[in-house]
């Protein structure tokens, strides 16, 4: 596979949708952004780390940094691997005493170790040839418009697959009282789902 690295751009929360950040992920040589739909917790984890701030007690990120360098694991790399009905999945990239191990982990919590141990991040040509958004010269400028774009265009499914199943029953009451009663059954249709 050939790697294309990635840095963070920016994080933004959403107006629109509940819950709901955005963390958008920019090729290193190119105008080409990533937009990555992900949790509140995990949001906040990676935006302490990047402000350097520290919280009064660890983390489960720092935790685990913690734990990594207590028993000499180095974390190497983010690998985002596959995108799949518009989830990404990814692993963590992890050398001990010469051996490499790659750790299965959800994007959100393989950037917020990765920034820990700022560690590279990396996707395919693939991956960002399908999700990938285009930048022309004149709206590279304009981060805080491209995300709020970018969380408006997500769809209520990406953003409903992160929630918390009491965000879940939140929303639903609010699509009620609302007459959207089609996202509201996309809404109960995910709470019957995780019930199950």
């Amino acid at each position: 596979m050939d790697k294309i690295k990635l840095e963070i751009v920016g994080l933004s929360y959403s107006q629109t949708q509940s819950g709901a950040y955005a963390l958008v992920l920019s090729e290193t040589k190119g105008n080409r952004r990533l937009p990555i739909i992900i949790g509140g917790f995990e949001a906040q984890a990676i935006a302490i780390e990047l402000e350097k701030m520290t919280p009064t007690r660890p983390l489960t990120h720092d935790l685990f940094k913690n734990f990594a360098v207590s028993f000499q694991i180095n974390i190497q790399e983010v690998n985002i691997y596959k995108l799949e009905e518009g989830i990404f999945y990814s692993k963590i990239v992890c050398e001990k005493d010469g051996e490499i191990s790659e750790i299965d982990a959800r994007t959100s919590d393989a950037i917020a170790i990765g920034v820990r141990f700022e560690c590279p991040i990396y996707t395919s040509e693939a991956i960002l040839s399908s999700a990938g958004i285009l930048l022309d010269e004149s709206s590279l400028d304009e981060n805080d418009d491209f995300l709020e774009e970018v969380l408006d265009e997500t769809s209520e499914n990406e953003s409903i697959e992160v929630q918390s199943i009491e965000d879940l029953e939140l929303q639903l009451a609010e699509a009620i009282e609302n007459e959207d009663y089609e996202l509201a059954s996309k809404i109960r249709d995910e709470i019957k789902k995780r019930k199950a």
